[in-house]
């Protein structure tokens, strides 16, 4: 999957509205500090973040497990891993050592990442600037499977555009909204059943939130005009002016592209409706 690559090299992707230069370290830039928000988890929080970029934190602690995520500059133990060593990281979860990384990395939908984009995101994370940090490991009191998924060969890219395929792509692998958005079983998020229903608890300095329903039902999205949808998502605030709660990556969302954001809320549009879960 990985190959030798010039961070200099062009990539021109074309689709029938829109066309696409960029080099690889534009494009891992644009989805780490954007869109993806690689930072939301693997940064500290408020006025420690400034100058600690991708050093880690601890992101939620619970009765399952205290989850850490780590340091991804080159100062943490990924300067010792391969490019491709990191991608099966980030995609199938899996260290080179054969360890597998826990919850609440959202590796259901990172399984979907396109090779071109993970490749993107590799370039970007090897110049990030090197922060040291001293962080514990994370610790579960649940097992984990032995694997998220069976080895991953290739996944080709969605063609860039205003699609609800596209906005799809953008929702699932890329920003990973539906897997924080659908409630989680016994092995999982529901994605086959309650896809985008809602309900999952989140937990942080700001108490307790619980996602929202993403679907067309009249629970979720379906009383919201696209124009709210938009705010909601890039500025965190709901039609009545009153702010969202963390751990939404509202300043990450907000760096995306126009066309980006209406894809995504042409996707959301598409969802079967389904009433808030519980």
């Amino acid at each position: 999957m990985f190959k030798s690559f010039c961070l200099a090299t062009m990539v021109i992707i074309g689709s029938s509205t829109i066309s696409f230069a960029e080099t690889l370290v534009e494009r891992g830039e644009y989805l780490v500090r954007g869109i993806a928000g690689c930072g939301n988890c693997h940064s500290p929080l408020g006025a420690e973040a400034l100058g600690n970029e991708l050093s880690g934190r601890l992101v939620e602690k619970n009765d399952a497990f205290t989850a850490i995520a780590n340091n991804i500059t080159s100062a943490g133990r990924i300067s010792q891993w391969s490019d491709a060593e990191l991608g099966r990281a980030i995609r199938e979860g899996i260290r080179p050592d054969g360890s597998l990384i826990g919850p609440p990395m959202p590796f259901a939908m990172y399984r979907g990442l396109s090779d071109s984009d993970l490749e993107a995101i590799v370039a970007f994370l090897r110049i990030v600037p090197a922060v040291e940090s001293d962080l514990p490991a994370s610790e579960y009191s649940i097992p984990l499977p032995p694997a998220y998924g069976p080895p991953i060969d290739t996944i080709a890219d969605i063609p860039r555009g205003v699609t609800v395929e596209y906005g799809a792509y953008l929702a699932g692998p890329v920003a990973h909204c539906m897997e924080c958005h659908t409630p989680f079983g016994p092995k999982g998020p529901m994605l086959n059943t309650d896809l985008g229903r809602g309900g999952f608890e989140f937990h942080g300095p700001w108490g307790v939130s619980i996602a929202s329903n993403l679907t067309s039902h009249p629970d979720g999205l379906g009383k919201y005009s696209d124009a709210e949808i938009a705010t909601m998502i890039v500025e965190g605030k709901r039609p009545d002016g009153s702010d969202m709660f963390p751990p939404m990556p509202y300043g990450f969302l907000a760096r995306m592209s126009q066309d980006d954001l209406d894809a995504i809320i042409l996707y959301l549009r598409s969802l079967p409706p389904l009433p808030d879960a519980g």
